[in-house]
This record gives C-alpha cells, structure tokens and sequence, in this order.
C-alpha cells in the first residue's frame, strides 16, 4: 500500500544544497534518491543541470538520463517513472528521498493528481489548433466557457496553449476545472514528509554565482558545444533551459561570454525567488535554515525536523 510507505522529500530553490543533505539523510536511512528535475531527466545536459557525476554518488540516484535532449517528456512521464522508482525502493527495504527543484515533478509524484490521456499530441488537440487559428484567442476560450467554464475562469484568454489543453482534457472526458481542484487539495498518495532548505539570500546568491562559475571551469561551453553538434539546438534553446540557451550565441554567433555568464547567473537567481515561491505556498513543507550549516549538519536538524 503506498499510503503506507515512507517517503522523505528534500526541496528548495537551487544551489541551496538540496542533493548534498538528501545524501547524507539516504546514508542514515538506508535510503537511495529520486531525482525531482525537470532538467536532469535528459542525458548529455551533465554540467549545466548540475547533476552529480556517478563517481561522486553516495547512494544510488534515480530518474536521471531518461531520454535523450530532443525527445519529448512530461510531468504525466515522470510520475509513472518516479513512483516506479519510489515503489521499488520501499519494496527493498530503503527509505525513498525525493530530493529536487521542480515544483510540478515532486507534486507529480507525491500528491493524488491524475494526468488525463494525450499527454503527446493528438488529432484531437490539432483540431483545437486549427480552431484557435481559425477563431482566434477569445472565439476558442468561447469555445471552452460553454464546456467547462469554470476553467474558462481560471485561464485566461491569451493563454492560448493551456484552453487548448482545457479543451482537448473536455473532450476526452476529464475537465480542467476538476484537475485544478484535486491539485489544490494537497492529498499525499505517500506517507510523505517535506523538507526545505533556504538560506538568507545573500547567502543563496552567492552560492548560485559560484556554482556558475564551476560550471564554466567544468567545460559547460564544451557541453553545449558539443550538444549543438549533436543536432540539439531546439532543446538548448528551450525556455527552462538556463545555462545552455545563454551560451548558443556565444558559441554561434561569437557573443560576448562574460555577458553570457552574468546572464545566466540572472536567469538562475530569477529561478530560484519563483521556487521558493511555489514551495512557500505548500503548508506541508518544514522548513530549515542552512546558511551557516555544512551538509552533515543541515542533514542532521533536517532529520530532526523529519522526525519531529
């Protein structure tokens, strides 16, 4: 029963530190990580998702290198792969910890929410397309007032994409509005407890330059040099892809580095102010300041507050 099994998740905003303590708290528990990044579910991007070499893992890490950068994947992917991994942990004996950034994967994961069918594209959403061409934004969010209009109220009309989505979930019998209560509702399907970490923002800031700048040292250029060869600029360029979109100029069109690399520390800085954000907005979350805590002790009160 999974609602019997014990599930440890380490969240926060990146460059906090987040994998570091989930390392320390898996070594303690017998427990082995799921990874919870968007990012790092693809293989090849290594230096600029910061995902932790094999030879320096001290406990098996999980969901990481599933596809390839130019293959599609989703948070409806993700949940079956994640709990997948979640289930199989627990049923070995080891305590799962699911230790990431990305708000809507660990939510994927973690809470009851149930991904209609068409996650990849259908004939149905290219009729809803040709619609929204045809009818422009507020002729097809008409379309989706008169089916469910209560998500016609929770999206707006401009947001052409998501009433499309809407309109494609009505059609395969699954409304939208239904969707956004059952994810607001917060009903675990583990028996779940949340850590977060953060840390005082001159702090966090500073540590997300320096992780920058290891980076560049580690070759991130190279990376993405060599991701570009490999016929994958559509997936560097893509918007959640900080740290690779900022260089493809560089290394296309001969811009500036140094400007690159401050706007990638921007982009990342912006990122984590709208995951502390999402993660401030779930009561579950017991939080821990790590600003002057070194891993071991940030794992050690972590464990604490875990327990507590």
């Amino acid at each position: 029963m999974r609602a019997r099994t014990r599930v440890i998740a380490v969240v926060g905003p990146t460059g906090v530190g987040k994998t570091d303590v989930a390392e320390q708290l898996a070594l303690g528990l017998r427990g082995e990580i799921v990874t919870a990044d968007s990012m790092q579910v693809y293989r090849g991007m290594d230096i600029g998702t910061a995902k932790r070499p094999p030879e320096e893992r001290r406990v098996p890490h999980h969901c990481i290198d599933l596809v390839g950068p130019g293959e599609p994947y989703s948070a409806a992917l993700y949940q079956s792969d994640a709990r997948s991994a979640i289930d199989d942990i627990a049923a070995r004996g080891g305590t799962p910890i699911v230790c990431g950034g990305t708000g809507l994967y660990l939510r994927a994961a973690l809470d009851d929410w149930a991904f209609p069918p068409g996650a990849a594209a259908t004939p149905e959403r290219a009729r809803f397309e040709a619609l929204a061409e045809e009818l422009g934004p507020v002729g097809v969010h008409g379309l989706l007032a008169e089916t469910d209009p209560e998500a016609a109220a929770l999206i707006h009309p401009n947001n052409v994409r998501r009433v499309i989505r809407a309109l494609e979930m009505s059609a395969s019998g699954t409304l939208y509005s239904e969707q956004a209560r059952r994810f607001a509702q917060r009903v675990g399907v583990y028996d779940t407890t949340i850590l977060g970490l953060d840390a005082a923002r001159p702090a966090l800031y500073e540590r997300i330059e320096a992780r920058v700048d290891r980076m560049m040292e580690d070759g991130l250029l190279a990376e993405v040099e060599g991701l570009l060869a490999a016929g994958y600029r559509d997936a560097l360029t893509a918007a959640a892809a900080i740290g690779y979109k900022e260089l493809v100029p560089v290394i296309e069109d001969g811009a500036d580095v140094d400007e690159a690399v401050a706007a990638i520390k921007q982009a990342t800085r912006r990122y984590a102010k709208r995951q502390l954000g999402w993660f401030r907005a779930d009561p579950r979350v017991r939080w821990l300041d790590v600003t002057a805590l070194t891993p071991r002790d940030a794992a050690s009160q972590g464990y604490a507050l875990v327990e507590s």
